[in-house]
This record gives structure tokens, sequence and C-alpha cells, in this order.
């Protein structure tokens, strides 16, 4: 993936973002993410049925990489079981931490695949998924 095509899937989940606005929690397992670092302070809801992610939904005030990330796994782990969603999560931080990753699994995150030349960036880049773990540990 290129350069210019990385930035501008950031930009577009940043300022577009999908599944963001938390309306109705009801059957939603809830997760607040803040940093001490930034201005991240995201909410997540997660409705999992039947061990399938039905909807994954976020809203708070986040950096454009912390909002773009929440926006671009929103997407990629709705409809997938839960143990397919802990497979993504692990390649996702694999990626992020320079560890062997199957770049398949990610589709767009793949954009994040050189977050690892800012060290400080790394945690606007994963808050999403370690949010979405603090779900999915009771599953």
């Amino acid at each position: 993936m290129d350069e210019h095509l990385k930035r501008s899937i950031m930009i577009e989940h940043y300022q577009n973002p999908l599944n963001k606005g938390i309306i109705d929690t009801n059957g939603y397992k809830r997760v607040n993410m803040n940093s001490k670092t930034c201005i991240d302070n995201l909410d997540f809801a997660c409705k999992i049925e039947d061990g399938v992610v039905k909807d994954l939904r976020f809203d708070g005030e986040a950096c454009a990489i912390s909002t773009s990330s929440a926006s671009i796994m929103s997407e990629l782990v709705k409809g997938k079981r839960i143990e397919e969603v802990k497979v993504i999560i692990e390649n996702y931080e694999n990626m992020i931490n320079e560890k062997p990753y199957n770049k398949d699994l990610l589709e767009e995150a793949n954009c994040y695949d050189e977050i690892y030349k800012q060290p400080n960036r790394k945690k606007c880049a994963l808050l999403p998924y370690e949010g979405l773990k603090k779900i999915l540990e009771d599953n």
C-alpha cells in the first residue's frame, strides 16, 4: 500500500468515521478507553449474539489516528465470530509492534503498518483494539 493511499484511508475514516455514535446500548457491552498522553477518550459499545460481533460502535473525542483506527476496526470485525476477531486483534497488534502478521486479515487497517516509526502514536492506533479486547474478555 503506497503512502498516498494510506494517508487517504486515514483521513477519510477520521473525517467521516463509520459506526460513530452510540444511541441505544440495550444488549451492548460497553467500555471506555482513554489515553493519559493524548486527547483520546472513546466509548465503545459492542453487540455480540451467538458468538458473532453483530455491531460495534464508538463515540467520544480522539486524535486522527485513534478515530480512524476505531472506524476501520468497527467495519473490519462486524459479522465475524469472536475467535476470528481475536485473531484479527492479535495480527493488528503484531503489525503495530513490528512482529510477523497476516496482512490479508487486516484489510484497510494495513494503513498503520508503519506507525511504529512514530512510537508516540502507537498507543493511539492500538487504543480501539485494546477496548475491543476488554469487551471480548468475557466471551
